[in-house]
């Protein structure tokens, strides 16, 4: 069984950072499970988008538009964990945050991800 459990996640004005992180366990990075790992985000109202990917193996990390150079995303495989470091937060990242594995292909679109963790909400206030 596969689980992700993120954390970090809690309330900032706007400005601020946080950094998210997200635990895997019942399998590594390197497993067939899963080749890639990524955060999307939800706001209420609406659809779930994807923020940032990593490649469990070799590869670029590669952003939503809309996060380029506010957030990063890195991984210690040696925790099996996955983070998100987000910097300059406006209101508009406020969402449940998710933290996702998957093996088809690394990319932001939730069909490619079999594997999801129970969010970590993030407000940013004004």
């Amino acid at each position: 069984q596969v689980q992700l459990v993120e954390s970090g996640g809690g309330s900032v004005q706007a400005g601020g950072s946080l950094r998210l992180s997200c635990a895997a366990s019942g399998y590594t990075y390197s497993s067939y499970s899963s080749n890639c790992m990524a955060w999307f985000r939800q706001a209420p109202g609406k659809e779930r988008e994807g923020v940032a990917v990593i490649p469990t193996g070799s590869g670029g990390t590669f952003y939503a538009d809309s996060v380029k150079g506010r957030f990063t995303i890195s991984q210690d495989n040696a925790k099996n964990t996955v983070y998100l470091q987000m910097n300059s937060l406006k209101p508009e990242d406020t969402a449940m945050y998710y933290c996702a594995a998957g093996r088809i292909g690394c990319g932001l679109r939730l069909w490619q991800y079999a594997y999801w963790g129970q969010g970590t909400q993030v407000t940013v206030s004004s």
